[in-house]
């Protein structure tokens, strides 16, 4: 019996049906294998108790059950987190994180091998574009995260390895199933995007209900375009409003990320000009000190980060610091690349 190339979770219904079909299994063992990977979070199909002997024999043989492979984990040394080393079917490498704390528990993953927007901050940058991850490769990462989390997930952001919306399809196909298949609220799933306007403008007119992040981390075109390339693209003036659109078409908060660079963007001018870009527009700013990656950019001194903080003081949106968990095992924001595939 020849080895399917795609996994069973690739599948949709109809395909899955079919397969089993093709093996001599009862219709029924269709919701069983369901229940199985998408309620308890099975590894292999000799997991699944129910299932007879000859047909998890025949299914083993003849498909495998995930399209991804844990090839490493790494535990942080100070906090409950870990990051995940995933191997694809065509042999590229991911990486996603396991976060927690308090009562919330929360899996950051990614939505494209590498990535073709080029923060010259962010360490997935290096890697490149690669290729999009297909939705079922998404959806995996969570499936594998949830079975080895000691709590359960409560929270998922679109915020690792890639662009999401240069992904749009695939991200939003996998979020929806996330949202209605696994019972992840809405609302408990942040698309983050550093800045793809005419799909900001897309994900408002769908109305989708999840939540929407934009990396902004400049106040000026001239400072943004330095440090993102995308602003090339898409203005900084083009950004702010696609992002009004996408409030007064939605009326949902946006959260705006500023990830502080010593001398670039973390000055008290910033921090003022920042206020003003914004003003108006219904968000949230989370300031993210920024987590090093061996180049030319660097954190700011604590001092420096609470002038800034100050500043904002005044601002008539919630200003939150994100102090990034996993740096130890380069685990933080914008510190995920697989340079060579292990």
């Amino acid at each position: 019996m020849t080895r399917e190339e795609k996994s069973y979770i690739g599948f949709n219904e109809v395909e899955a049906k079919e397969l089993l079909l093709s093996i001599g299994a009862e219709a029924f063992r269709y919701e069983q294998i369901q229940n199985w990977i998408f309620d308890n979070f099975v590894e292999n199909w000799e997991e699944m108790e129910n299932l007879p002997k000859d047909l998890i024999e025949l299914l083993s043989n003849k498909i495998q059950l995930h399209p991804l492979q844990i090839n490493l984990v790494s535990g942080s040394e100070y906090e409950p987190t870990q990051k995940f080393l995933f191997k694809t079917k065509s042999g590229h490498s991911i990486e996603s994180v396991l976060m927690h704390e308090k009562k919330r528990t929360t899996v950051c993953i990614s939505s494209q091998v590498g990535c073709a927007v080029d923060c010259k901050f962010c360490a997935t940058a290096s890697m490149g574009f690669i290729k999009n991850l297909n939705a079922y490769e998404i959806i995996d990462q969570v499936l594998h995260l949830e079975r080895i989390s000691k709590h359960k997930i409560t929270n998922i952001v679109f915020m690792g390895m890639g662009e999401p919306f240069l992904n749009y399809k695939n991200v939003i196909k996998a979020a929806k199933f996330l949202n209605h298949k696994m019972g992840f609220g809405a609302r408990r799933i942040t698309i983050s995007t550093a800045g793809i306007v005419p799909k900001i403008r897309k994900i408002a007119e769908e109305d989708h209900q999840f939540k929407l992040a934009i990396s902004l981390n400049a106040v000026t075109e001239i400072e943004r375009k330095k440090i993102m390339s995308l602003t090339n693209t898409h203005s900084l003036n083009e950004l702010i409003k696609s992002a009004q659109y996408y409030y007064h078409k939605t009326r949902r908060l946006i959260t705006f990320e500023y990830v502080l660079l010593k001398g670039i963007n973390d000055s008290p001018l910033a921090a003022k000009r920042l206020i003003s870009l914004l003003r108006g527009l219904e968000c949230k700013v989370n300031v993210i000190p920024y987590n090093e990656i061996g180049g030319e950019f660097n954190r700011p001194n604590e001092t420096t980060i609470q002038n800034f903080l100050k500043e904002l003081k005044v601002a008539p949106f919630n200003v939150t610091v994100r102090w990034s968990k996993g740096t130890d095992i380069n685990g933080g924001c914008g510190q995920l690349a697989v340079l060579s595939n292990p």
